[in-house]
């Protein structure tokens, strides 16, 4: 009785999700395919295969078999159904003058006992079983994960036709997909449920993923530490900020990547997986909305497939009105001690362009080619008034000057990127070769112009910028994937990362009465090539019953040269090859349980502005300037993990790590000279610390509390500590996630989300995207005070089979998502706060359209093989 009320809800589960994909359409989503072979392997053309369903007549009283549909194999024997239905039970039956008939039970939902017996033979042949190659899949999955919806696309491997009888193997398939899956090498969510970034970036999009932490300027963390950006499965050029949130199909969190991926990074990988439909006929989306700051987003997306093509085209625009106020007080202890606090606020006027599209060829069953190219353009006007007060503690008392200033700009940014990738299925099943191309060009030019008023700190003066930069990446690699034995698989591949980049930097200073001068010591033209060459093999399987294992073993070489095309200086350093090994471990318990242990070694190379020795003097009192003597910080970490599947749709994911960085990259603020007045200033620089650790525990669940609720909580406890001059003491820390789902009568859904981060050592290493950073602090001198942030989002879906959709959300409802920091270091304390863009209401637009292809069925060549007299659906 349990396995059914069990299936009855799978079943459900899957009838909603399929039906909302496509308006006015059943869920007829599956898709099998082969190659019929004679005992020789040569292939059958002109052989007629039938999908035949189980049905109860009401007339007989008697279950009998109907044609939902045929083919015939084409001259290199290959065929394919697609558009099948899922719910039921259906048989796969193949003939061919002059051999024997092949028959084989396909289940795409779990069925009660007593569906199709295994190696039923067909009726007046001998039947022909399915090769012992032949994919199956387990019914339920590994404990406390749920198949993919692709796992519906089904390869039945090569089909030999021959009188030997064997016993036919099932392939059965179940999916319900919840708003976020678990497994032990990563958490995947999926941002169809996300509703409260509707209307917004990327960056939208990581704050309700768990585990990621999402500052107020869109920069990521994972455990506190800067990961590694993907975009399906490739490093990329583009920001989060660049990337439209209705582009994405989901978010892969990868926490301690094994050897098959690229060991930069050690906080892991995010990759988040643009949305590619391959339904044949023709489906898309429109949206469109504003919010309260005056901006707003548009655009659409499409698909059509027919034949062996598929076409996809998405084209977005989001324009932006940003605000962000903040304040800087910063007390210099030595002589003379002074006190400088600042007040800013900021205006950011502009948006994005992006455009994707990509073309998929079906050369064969088992053989796709792809090419996929993305565009984005943007144009921004920051602005920016800071408002000085300098205040001189000598004595007889204290003397005050005030002043501000005055910043405007322009920025445009541009943006592509390219991919062509091949993959081929081999008849084996889980045998697999892919290759692909990507090319990243990323373009950003633009000019500022900064006017001092007052006698506060640096008297009057305009300052001017003119800045030119691109950066270009070419990413090479091929993988390959087998079945060594029924309980082993290898995995190989060879990576290939070349990056260029270059900057023109021009600072021009004039003071009153006088003309723009050039700054040479505060301007820079840089150039900086630098390269790595991987390899990386695996090994996984099981030991009888005991565990399962995967062994893996990375090899990465790398090298950068630089040079300053002003000076004609030149540095280079080229990093001999390095071995990157790890090892996971499983074992799985009674009652679905299962407990995993990870073992890796990473690397982190410095970035392009942590080289770079260009002193960056926007803001006079935050002077930020690289350090091109910085070298690589290697990093080994473990990870235990427990996993438990409970009834309901329930699971828990507890891990607990470890992370040890040796020659650890962090910020660190110092004394140095102002390249323009020559005086005495601070300046914020990158180190090589000693080391650094990093451990704590993080748990994950996903609860289906009733019918119309479901909770996804992600807390982690973690602590962080620096060996370095002049660090902070170490903290314990916590940060939090939760993501409430209310699913509600006339097609209303409610969204309520919450995240806290808890007092903590300011992040290490977070230089990310294509820019210097954003008010660099120290990491090993200060920390981050708590902080909490809640946003809300209401979705109606109306119209014929609910098409179409009206999503209003807020974030940050209480304007308490701060950035609220505090450092300290020789002859300084500083206290920094900003808060950015809260309580900014959208309204979001959505309808989705599309049209199903039922025409692929041809009669032709079939009519002796008696299909006419069959009965159709």
């Amino acid at each position: 009785m349990k396995q059914t009320i069990l299936i009855t809800i799978l079943t459900l589960a899957v009838i909603i999700r399929a039906s909302a994909q496509m308006p006015g359409r059943p869920a007829n989503i599956g898709h099998v395919y082969g190659k019929v072979t004679d005992a020789q392997g040569k292939p059958l053309a002109d052989a007629s295969v039938y999908f035949l369903q189980q049905r109860y007549d009401s007339v007989s009283r008697k279950s009998r078999e109907v044609l939902v549909k045929g083919a015939v194999t084409a001259g290199n024997g290959e065929f394919s159904l697609a558009e099948l239905p899922i719910m039921g039970r259906f048989r796969l039956k193949i003939s061919a003058a002059g051999f024997s008939g092949y028959e084989q039970d396909v289940t795409f939902i779990n069925m009660p006992p007593g569906s199709y017996p295994q190696g039923k033979p067909a009726t007046g042949n001998n039947s022909v079983p399915a090769p012992a190659n032949a994919p199956t899949r387990p019914a339920g999955g590994a404990p406390g994960r749920m198949p993919d919806m692709s796992a519906f696309d089904k390869d039945l491997g090569n089909i030999k036709l021959s009188p030997v009888e064997k016993q036919l193997r099932t392939v059965t398939v179940t999916a319900a997909r919840p708003l976020m899956q678990m497994d032990f090498d990563k958490k995947t969510f999926h941002v169809d449920k996300n509703l409260v970034s509707a209307g917004g970036t990327a960056a939208d999009v990581m704050r309700n993923v768990p585990s990621v932490q999402v500052d107020i300027d869109g920069n990521v963390k994972l455990r506190n530490a800067a990961p590694q950006l993907y975009i399906d499965g490739r490093p990329t050029t583009l920001s989060l900020d660049q990337i439209p949130a209705a582009e994405i199909a989901s978010v892969e969190v990868i926490t301690n990547p094994s050897a098959k991926y690229d060991a930069s990074s050690d906080a892991g990988i995010i990759n988040i997986v643009l949305k590619k439909n391959r339904q044949t006929g023709y489906n898309g989306n429109i949206m469109a909305g504003a919010d309260s700051r005056g901006g707003y987003n548009g655009g659409g997306m499409f698909n059509l497939r027919q034949g062996k093509f598929n076409l996809s085209a998405t084209f977005m625009t989001n324009q932006v009105r940003n605000r962000t106020t903040g304040t800087t007080s910063r007390y210099l202890s030595g002589e003379p001690r002074v006190n400088i606090f600042q007040q800013n606020e900021n205006k950011t006027n502009g948006g994005f362009l992006f455009g994707k599209l990509g073309l998929d060829y079906f050369a064969s069953n088992r053989t796709t080619i792809s090419l996929s190219a993305i565009q984005m353009h943007g144009r921004f006007k920051p602005g920016e008034t800071i408002y000085i007060q300098t205040d001189s503690l000598l004595p007889p008392g204290t003397q005050s000057a005030y002043g501000n200033r005055l910043y405007s700009s322009g920025r445009t940014i541009d943006g592509t990127t390219l991919q062509l990738g091949i993959k081929h299925n081999f008849p084996q099943p889980g045998r697999e070769w892919t290759a692909d191309v990507t090319w990243s060009d990323r373009h950003v030019s633009g000019d500022g112009l900064i006017t001092a008023n007052g006698s506060s700190h640096g008297g009057a003066f305009q300052q001017k910028n003119l800045l030119g930069a691109s950066n270009r990446l070419l990413i090479l690699q091929t993988d390959y994937v087998s079945p060594l034995t029924p309980a082993t698989k290898l995995e190989a591949g060879l990576r290939a990362q070349l990056a260029d980049v270059s900057n023109d930097n021009a600072n021009f200073i004039r003071f009153p009465g006088g003309e723009f001068e050039p700054v040479h010591a505060a301007s820079m033209n840089y150039t900086t090539t630098n390269h790595v060459y991987a390899g990386y093999i695996t090994l996984s399987g099981a030991v009888k019953r005991l565990f399962s294992y995967k062994a893996g073993l990375r090899a990465e070489s790398s090298g950068y040269t630089g040079k300053l095309t002003n000076t004609g200086e030149e540095f280079e350093n080229d990093y001999p090859l390095s071995l990157f090994p790890s090892l996971a471990l499983s074992r799985k318990l009674y009652k679905e349980q299962e407990l995993q242990l990870s073992l890796t070694r990473r690397i982190n190379r410095p970035s392009f502005y942590q080289l770079s020795p260009y002193t960056d003097f926007t803001d006079n009192l935050n002077i930020t300037r690289g350090n091109p003597d910085l070298v690589p910080e290697f990093t080994n970490a473990a990870e235990f993990a427990y996993s438990k599947a409970f009834k309901g749709s329930n699971s828990l994911l507890a891990s607990a790590y470890y992370k040890r960085t040796s020659h650890l990259i962090t910020r660190y603020l110092t004394k140095g000279t102002h390249p323009v007045t020559g005086e005495e200033a601070y300046i914020n620089t990158f180190i090589n610390a000693n080391h650094g650790e990093t451990y704590g525990l993080e748990l994950t669940a996903v609860n289906a509390l009733t019918r119309w609720w479901d909770l996804t909580t992600n807390v982690n406890l973690y602590r962080s500590k620096i060996s370095a001059e002049g660090a902070a003491d170490p903290l314990w820390s916590v940060f939090a996630k939760v993501n409430n789902n209310f699913k509600l009568p006339q097609h209303f859904t409610i969204q309520l989300s919450a995240d806290y981060q808890g007092k903590t050592n300011l992040p290490v290493n977070t230089n990310q995207g294509f820019g210097p950073p954003n008010q660099a602090q120290s990491a090993s001198q200060g920390y981050i005070r708590p902080f909490y942030g809640v946003d809300a989002a209401v979705k109606k879906t109306f119209g014929k089979e609910q098409a179409a959709s009206l999503t209003l959300s807020v974030n940050d409802i209480f304007r308490s998502r701060k950035t609220d920091q505090y450092s300290e270091g020789p002859g300084f304390t500083q206290d920094y706060y900003r808060l950015n863009n809260p309580q900014v209401l959208r309204l979001n637009f959505a309808y989705r359209f599309g049209k199903m292809d039922m025409s692929l069925f041809k009669r032709r060549n079939m009519k002796n093989q008696g299909v006419e007299n069959m009965q159709d659906m």
